[in-house]
């Protein structure tokens, strides 16, 4: 446990997956083939929290998706890398683009193709119902799945690590 709040107090950069981390890793269409996805707003606040924190947020998927793309526009998100098939790609470019080292990174996966990634990071992070062939190159493992918390979870931990949670608290009781 203390390994992992270390990690998280010199954590720059919040990278996260979308089908199983932001999501639920269902996916939706109707007969037209438009997509359909479903957000959890908690974890919409978390991220706003985080980046009111000035901790910067980005998003990497192997998957090119308009609903996304949307949702990551609503949330203010601007380094958003839609389908990534090759995402160790996709950090570096991100690490170049922020001005961060990879042990200022924290990514959170659910499945193989996180791998490049959960191995150059400072802090790996995995959801509770992630593959289990990536357990073993996570520092953690969130109490909550994908889509349903998850992501929120790993905000306020990382609030709390670098001691910024009081603060976000004081500054919603003066909203």
């Amino acid at each position: 446990m203390q390994n992992r709040i270390e990690k998280a107090k010199n954590i720059k950069l919040l990278i996260l997956d979308v089908d199983g981390v932001l999501t639920d890793a269902k996916l939706f269409f109707d007969e037209q083939g438009k997509e359909y996805k479903a957000f959890n707003v908690r974890d919409g606040l978390g991220i706003k929290l985080l980046q009111q924190s000035g901790i910067q947020v980005a998003v990497i998927s192997g998957r090119a998706s308009k609903p996304v793309a949307l949702r990551m526009e609503m949330l203010g998100i601007s380094l958003v890398y839609l389908g990534q098939a090759d995402k160790g790609k996709a950090f570096k470019k991100i690490i170049a683009e922020v001005g961060c080292t990879p042990e200022q990174a924290a990514h959170v996966g659910d499945d193989l193709i996180d791998l490049p990634v959960l191995i150059q990071v400072g802090l790996a992070i995995a959801v509770q119902d992630a593959s289990e062939y990536i357990l073993p190159y996570v520092d953690w493992q969130t109490r909550l799945s994908g889509g349903q918390g998850a992501v929120r979870e790993v905000c306020d931990f990382i609030l709390q690590a670098q001691g910024k949670m009081s603060g976000m608290i004081e500054l919603y009781k003066k909203i």
